[in-house]
This record gives C-alpha cells, structure tokens and sequence, in this order.
C-alpha cells in the first residue's frame, strides 16, 4: 500500500512538472509572437510545437543522462543524443510543415517570421531541452550528494556502535583478569590464617565497587583512579610484606581531571606479577602528574635476568586497543626495559572539567 507521504510527493512533481510546460509554452509564445500580431496562429504553433520539446526533454532526462551519462557510458550516450537530435529534427520540421499548411494555407508570407526559420525553432526547442537536462543534472547531484553523506553516516554510526562493542568487550576482559590476581592473594592470606585478611576483604569490597560502579563510566576523575591505584597497591602491600618496596607519588592531582577507568591499573598489576626480586626486594616506583594539560603516568619496576615479557599479557594488549580507541592522537605510550628496570611511560592528553560531573 502506497504511502500518503508517497503519493503527496508525487502529485507535487507532477504538479511542477505541468507549471513547467504552461511556462515553456508562455515563452514560445511570446518569443515567436515576435514581429507579429497574430497570436492565434502563435499559440497553436507553440501548441503542437510542445509535444516534440517534451518527447525529446523526457527522452534526455529521463533515459540518456540516468542509463548512460551517469553511468560513464560517453560513447553510447553521444550516439543515442544524435539519434534523438535527429529524430527530435523531423518533428520540428513536421511543426513548420503544420504551419505551412494548417495555420497559414501554404503561404509562406502569411507564417509569423519567428515560425518560418527551421534554425530558430531548433535553438527554442533545443534551448528547453538543454535547461531541464542541466536542471536534471543538478538533480542528480544532490541525490548522489545525499546519498553519499547518508552512506558516509551509517558507515561512522556502524564504526561508532562496533568501537563501542569493542570497547565493551575489552572492559569485560580486564574484569576477571583483575578479580584473578586480586583473589590469588586473598587466598595466599587465608591459607596463612593471617588476620589481616578481614582487612584485605575490605580493600577487595572496594575494588569491586569501583569495579562495578565506575569503570562502566565513560569517564571518572582522576582522583578516585588514584584511590582505586591505591587500594589494589594496599593489598599487594600485604601481600609482599617485607619484600615490597613501593615510592608512590601523585602531584597535582584533582577531580577536576577527568579520565577513562581503569586505564592505568593493568600496568601497575603487571609490575607486580611480572616483576622480580633483586636484592631482597620487588622495587616499584610509580609516578603519576597532572602537567600542561596531560596526565604523566612513569611505572618502573625492578627485573632479573628471565626473559619474561608482559608486553605480550592479556592486560597489557587489552589496554593497548583501548586507547587506541578512547584517546587516538592523544596518547603517547613507551615500554622499556634495561638490566634492572621494566619502565612505562604513559602520556594522555585531557582537559579538566568545569563540574565534577561525568
């Protein structure tokens, strides 16, 4: 079933299309109504002289432009425009014949001087044709422009919903590689029966309600990353007891600052379950600065001689991707390591916020 949008827009161009024509046979009117007073005879020579103007204007508009011009068929598109000039020719011809014969009794000296001359009835008609095909052109055009922009725009929203996908799922990939190295502790302490492990419950609950509650965010401050940072190194505290020795220092930090979440916690992650002792020691040293507009994030953590690489870690590829996706261009990422030291050095550019909204 036809639509009413459907036929309204149709019944408006078939409008136009009859405004069009009563307009063309105004002006042929008047333009071969020129040195003469007959208007009778004018007008029903324009009159027959109509037919022709539109059986060659649709023939050009209609079939020639859309099914070869547009389609870069030139050669056949030429040859077919000579077909229809030619054929478009004898009409005319068989126009001046009809008022010859029919609208001045075969005298030629009865025939308005605009109407006697083949060349001046072709530049009328051909002049018609050659004004609805430009306007058919541009036509045209506009509907490839539209299309185009509207194929460009389903193309950016599908890339759009896919980043999303994508960046949905990396989220859900970092959630039980965090809550395994978080719970490997916890179980390290449980099977000591040490009573610090009510306390590491709490420091997990809130973890898991960043976890939960946050990280889904598109964007959190950078102070409650930090906190998050500082909890998770809290546990691992416990953990390493002794043999931990972390220097952790946060300059110019603020709600302000807004981030994407967990962003920074799988390089700290890595620099406990890939880094080694030396000396007695798991020696971490983190630094995190708000300067000229870009969080200035230095992780290095102490190495032997093992030829363990935790650029390869789920972690590490999955937070790779991600900002990728989140900060294209806008984010500088370093990895290297020396004899002793595994370094990262991560750079985001950010602004901070009016609000502390999200």
């Amino acid at each position: 079933m036809l639509s009413k949008e459907f036929v309204l827009k149709k019944i408006a161009q078939i409008l136009l299309h009859i405004i069009f024509w009563i307009a063309v046979l105004f002006c042929y009117t008047y333009f071969f109504g020129y040195n003469t007073n007959d208007i009778n005879y004018v007008f029903s020579f324009s009159l027959f002289l109509i037919p022709v103007t539109m059986g060659t204007t649709y023939t050009v508009i209609d079939l020639l432009i859309p099914r070869y011009l547009l389609q870069e068929k030139y050669f056949q598109f030429i040859v077919y425009c000579m077909y229809t000039i030619i054929i478009s020719a004898l009409f005319i011809i068989l126009s001046l014949f009809y008022g010859l014969m029919f609208l001045s009794s075969s005298k030629i000296a009865g025939m308005p001087p605009m109407t006697r001359s083949p060349l001046f009835l072709f530049i009328a008609v051909y002049f018609v044709v050659f004004i609805a095909s430009a306007f058919s052109l541009v036509q045209h055009n506009y509907k490839s422009t539209s299309a185009n922009q509207e194929l460009k725009n389903k193309i950016l929203e599908a890339q759009l919903k896919l980043k999303e996908q994508e960046l949905h799922y990396l989220k859900m990939q970092i959630h039980p590689h965090f809550l395994f190295n978080t719970l490997n502790t916890m179980y390290g302490f449980a099977l000591k029966k040490s009573e610090q492990t009510p306390e590491m419950i709490l420091k997990l609950s809130n973890l898991l309600d960043y976890l939960l509650y946050e990280s889904d965010k598109p964007l959190v401050s950078l102070q409650d990353e930090m906190n998050h940072i500082q909890d998770y190194v809290a546990l691992e505290k416990m953990r390493f007891n002794d043999s931990l020795d972390i220097d952790i220092k946060f300059e110019n930090i603020s709600n302000e600052i807004q981030v994407a979440p967990m962003l920074f916690i799988p390089f700290v992650e890595n620099s406990f379950k890939h880094g080694e002792i030396r000396n007695q020691k798991l020696s971490i040293i983190l630094t995190i600065k708000y300067i000229d507009n870009k969080i200035h994030f230095v992780l290095k953590n102490s190495i032997g001689n093992t030829n363990d690489n935790p650029e390869h870690g789920i972690g590490l590829t999955n937070i790779k991707k991600r900002l990728s996706i989140l900060y294209p261009n806008n984010h500088y990422l370093r990895i290297t390591k020396d004899k002793y030291w595994y370094i990262t050095e991560l750079q985001l550019k950010t602004l901070k916020s009016k609000t502390n909204g999200y």
